[in-house]
């Protein structure tokens, strides 16, 4: 029988097909020791693009299940976003609520940037609070934490205190120490090439 692979021999497939044989029982056995279920403590977070691109994937995800989902952005809330176009065609699975009032460079007032990153907490501990939701996204909730909006030790007592099968989704950068040590799952994207360096500004479909 002619090899699959062109150019290969069939001594080249039959050592491959043993090799994949091999990773295959390896996988087997460790996915039969991974039995448990809980709802995680998810954080993104680094100087590179995709983190709330990627949590708004597993908000997608869990969609797909029939999960309903509580979005809660810190920063954005003063322009309208694709995302939010298309979550709210959905609202019987996803409250999607934008509660900021953009970047702190453009208020220029700390006590109002406080006064909404507490009114976006406050959504995030109702949604953390009822079992309706079964995930909870709090975007850009680092910034608010960075600069000291919220008290980052309330924070971390509410998350380690959610219920046992809740999700919640932590992004922005710069996440604190302590959440990271409190997190199940930590991603941090790694900035290597952006257009805005070459003088590219912010699309649609892109960064909003």
């Amino acid at each position: 029988m002619p090899s699959e692979t062109p150019g290969a021999e069939p001594a080249d497939d039959a050592r491959h097909a043993e090799k994949m044989r091999k990773k295959q029982a390896a996988r087997t056995t460790i996915m039969a020791g991974k039995t448990r279920e809980k709802g995680l403590l998810i954080v993104h977070t680094g100087k590179g693009k995709g983190k709330t691109s990627a949590a708004l994937g597993m908000v997608i995800r869990a969609i797909g299940h029939g999960m309903k989902v509580g979005v809660v952005q810190f920063v954005k809330g003063a322009m309208q976003t694709g995302e939010k176009t298309v979550f709210d065609a959905f609202p019987d699975h996803v409250e999607f609520k934008p509660m900021g009032e953009g970047f702190t460079w453009d208020t220029q007032d700390r006590a109002r940037d406080i006064a909404a990153a507490r009114r976006a907490w406050e959504e995030v501990k109702r949604m953390i609070a009822d079992p309706a939701y079964h995930m909870v996204m709090a975007d850009e909730m680092n910034i608010a934490l960075r600069y000291e909006y919220l008290p980052l030790d309330e924070v971390l007592e509410v998350l380690a205190a959610k219920p046992e099968m809740k999700h919640v989704i932590v992004t922005g950068r710069n996440a604190p120490d302590a959440l990271i040590e409190a997190a199940d799952l930590v991603t941090e994207m790694t900035m290597v090439k952006h257009p805005f360096r070459a003088g590219v500004k912010a699309q649609p479909g892109i960064e909003f």
